[in-house]
């Protein structure tokens, strides 16, 4: 495979925007497109977008104009989004696409290996950054970085190219032991941050501070440690202390991204959080009350948008 020239990015809320901007410095606006539909193309050229308070000149292009694969195709939809976003983009995977999702819970990866090839995706985590989207304004300190791997047994071409890329780039990323678990304990910390700002109406600082929301947060957590270990993955209590080491760190003004659903009236992440861990506790036969609580209530205050 040839070095990673061009990349395609699709979704442009916090994450597609971050990615977009670092992409754009290091390869050039040519190289990079912001892939979307022909009506959602004309929206973006029209409103445009922020990155920490600079404008951004990103190369919006109709995803049916492209006739050429991209080397690099970088999914950052909502789950929601997924399928539409896998239809839009077909034909510019070509053979040697490396396919990326930073798209949270532990289901996109495979949904991505059943359109095209699973030996084509890497696995990803977006971590470690606080990032934030107001209308067209993109706010995101400190950048963080990806976690990225492949399931054991898989061919590592396309992660060696990737991260031969990324260090050509001097683009922050990681490559922990076991990426599937590494997987579940971002899970881990979503279903229990993302839910709970979501749920009391917080940014960080609610989390942060003793009391009902950090209650449950934890006990949400403490919920994915025990399906996961049904499941075979050796998450810990050590794995929760690692997170809310990472969530006391962020500014206490910041919010996940469920709470920014939440506050915009868009239907968030639910099912991939509490959902999942309620369908494999079933399967199990394992009770999770907190998430039982979520999903309850969370569904209660979608309904009412």
């Amino acid at each position: 495979m040839n070095d990673i020239k061009t990349a395609g990015v699709i979704g442009l809320g916090a994450l597609g925007t971050l990615y977009t901007h670092l992409l754009t410095e290091a390869l050039g606006r040519e190289h990079v497109l912001v892939l979307a539909d022909s009506r959602r193309v004309e929206r973006y050229r029209r409103e445009g977008v922020t990155f920490n308070g600079e404008f951004q000149d990103f190369n919006y292009t109709d995803a049916a104009a492209v006739t050429e694969p991209v080397d690099l195709l970088l999914f950052a939809v909502k789950f929601g989004g997924l399928d539409i976003a896998i239809e839009t983009c077909r034909h510019l995977v070509g053979p040697d696409t490396t396919l990326v999702s930073v798209l949270n819970g532990i289901s996109s990866e495979q949904v991505l290996g059943a359109a095209f090839s699973p030996e084509q995706v890497v696995w990803c985590v977006a971590q470690r950054m606080s990032a934030l989207k107001e209308g067209n304004h993109v706010t995101v300190s400190p950048f963080g970085e990806l976690a990225i791997g492949v399931p054991a047994g898989q061919d590592d071409r396309h992660l060696r190219r990737l991260t031969s890329f990324f260090d050509r780039i001097s683009f922050s990323y990681a490559l922990p032991d076991d990426i599937a678990t590494h997987m579940w304990s971002k899970l881990l910390c979503n279903t229990g941050c993302n839910q709970a700002a979501m749920l009391y109406q917080c940014g960080y600082g609610g989390l942060q501070v003793p009391g009902e929301a950090r209650d449950t947060m934890l006990g949400a957590m403490r919920e994915v440690v025990t399906v996961a270990n049904a499941e075979g993955v050796p998450l810990s209590e050590k794995d929760i202390d690692g997170w809310l080491a990472i969530i006391d760190s962020f500014p206490a003004d910041g919010e996940p991204s469920m709470r920014q659903d939440g506050k915009a009236h868009r239907k968030s992440e639910l099912e991939l959080f509490a959902g999942t861990i309620r369908c494999l506790a079933q399967k199990h036969g394992i009770a999770v009350p907190v998430n039982d609580r979520i999903y309850r209530d969370v569904q209660a205050q979608e309904s009412a948008y």
